[in-house]
């Protein structure tokens, strides 16, 4: 099993910058790839930005040029960096990550973060 564990949520006001972290613990063999996705109260969750194992990033048009996602290997560890954030970027974020694990066989998941509220308000 994985574990993601989120923080850096919070209350940021219009125009402001707030760091997410994301931490994977356990049975991890590689990790092939994390990302940062976002649901607003009454719509769907959407892909915010993502980091493959090799370094190839993308993200998605609402927050390009504002948030950037990067990662640290060593520490299974991702984070987006929001700046510029604007109300409409409130929602509660989650990271995601595509985990390969070794027991006997090598076996590819995909896991989930709890998830952290971002609120963008004055």
């Amino acid at each position: 099993q994985v574990q993601l564990v989120e923080s850096g949520g919070g209350l940021v006001q219009p125009g402001g910058s707030l760091r997410l972290s994301c931490a994977a613990s356990g049975s991890i063999f590689r990790i092939n790839a994390m990302g940062w996705y976002r649901q607003a109260p009454g719509k769907q969750r959407e892909l915010l930005a993502g980091l493959t194992y090799g370094g190839t990033t993308n993200y998605a048009d609402s927050v390009k040029g504002r948030f950037t996602i990067s990662g640290e290997n060593a520490k299974n560890t991702v984070y987006l960096q929001m700046n510029s954030v604007k109300p409409e970027d409130t929602a509660v974020y989650y990271c995601h990550a595509d985990v390969s694990s070794y027991n006997g066989s090598y076996i590819r998941n995909h896991y989930w973060g709890q998830g952290t509220q971002v609120t963008v308000s004055s």
